[in-house]
């Protein structure tokens, strides 16, 4: 079984910015794209941002400009900054590994944008 461990949810007020920390295996951050899903309550999960094994990247339309997605080879490490936060960010915060026939999920870490 794969496990990513993900870190970095919290309460946070509005404007407000936060970093998402997810270390996926070795052998599976190589290859992998990695990514950070949402969900909100009553929402589909949707996809946030995404980093691909060759440095590709795709954001969310809501949050460019706002969110960064990086990764550490040297950490096995993927990171989602979170800046300008809103409260329509609020949400169950997923990290990623997906190839293009296999994937694999985080617990989850709750982000709750608020005053």
């Amino acid at each position: 079984q794969v496990h990513l461990v993900e870190s970095g949810g919290g309460l946070v007020q509005p404007g407000g910015s936060l970093r998402l920390s997810c270390v996926a295996p070795r052998s599976i951050f190589r290859v992998y794209a990695m990514g950070w899903y949402r969900q909100a309550p009553g929402k589909q999960r949707e996809l946030v941002a995404v980093v691909t094994s060759g440095g590709g990247i795709n954001y969310l339309d809501s949050v460019k400009g706002r969110f960064t997605i990086s990764r550490d080879n040297a950490k096995n490490t993927v990171y989602l900054q979170m800046n300008t936060l809103r409260p329509e960010d609020t949400a169950v915060y997923y990290c990623n590994a997906a190839s293009s026939y296999n994937e694999f999920w985080g617990q989850g870490t709750q982000v709750t944008v608020s005053s």
